[in-house]
């Protein structure tokens, strides 16, 4: 799948029967899923009408969209807003550090109430994964010894699962540390993406990583960190088997 934050493109040992790739475009949205039932129509109005929802709501409330720190989504709120505050509140990092995950899940969890039985869906390194079978989710960490030949072995009794990068060297995503990937495996896609961005924030100076790991020690409800800065490697939690590639 198309990195932009960390995560390499998932995959098998082998390529999965039946399965059907595409790719979902709005505004600027692009995500990537795959799924064993071709539901890209429904998919994409699905996209345009949490975009749109969203959207509005940050006409409404500027401040959801510019602050870097937690803010709570009114009851009456839209729902993709409140999950956001929800994770981001958890993490404590401003709603936005949890769109993208927000938005795979969603998506993912839509592909599945609509008749789909495996799911992946990928928006700028954020990954929501329900598997019927085991696959390999590789790690992209820029100019690092370790990019591109370590991965994440992810079993389909994990799943749904959520695997989000946040990185200083790689991609848009604003980050104010050093890392050069830090990734978080959590039940909760918005979740990880919003706990990556707040561990990522704390990896500065020599100590980045143990300060990273003490960060992650605070977020409720993740299960592993790998984080990864030139050839310093650290793991928080439980991850799946890391296996090189």
């Amino acid at each position: 799948m198309r990195d932009v934050r960390g995560c390499m493109p998932t995959k098998g040992d082998g390529d999965s029967e039946g399965m059907t790739e595409f790719n979902l475009n709005y505004k600027n949205s692009s995500i990537r899923a795959i799924c064993d039932r071709d539901l890209k129509e429904r998919a994409q109005q699905e996209l345009e009408r949490l975009y749109n929802e969203l959207e509005r709501y940050l006409q409404e409330e500027p401040f959801f969209l510019s602050s870097y720190e937690p803010l709570k989504a009114e009851k009456n709120s839209p729902g993709i807003a409140r999950i956001m505050s929800f994770a981001s509140e958890k993490a404590g990092v401003g709603p936005m550090a949890a769109v993208a995950g927000t938005f795979s899940e969603l998506l993912g969890n839509y592909l599945l109430n609509n008749g789909a039985k495996e799911v992946i869906v990928e928006n700028g390194g954020d990954i929501f994964l329900r598997l019927r079978e085991e696959k390999l989710v590789g790690i992209y960490s820029g100019r690092s010894e370790f990019s591109g030949r370590i991965a994440l072995r992810v079993k389909p009794g994990s799943t749904p699962l959520g695997i989000c990068t946040s990185s200083a060297s790689v991609g848009h995503s604003i980050s104010l540390g050093e890392s050069d990937s830090v990734t978080v495996v959590a039940e909760s896609c918005p979740l990880a993406d919003s706990a990556a961005t707040a561990i990522a924030n704390e990896v500065r100076g020599p100590d980045g990583i143990r300060y990273g790991i003490l960060t992650a020690e605070g977020i409720d409800g993740i299960q592993g960190v790998l984080i990864i800065r030139g050839k310093e490697l650290g793991t928080y939690g439980i991850l799946p088997e890391i296996v090189r590639v």
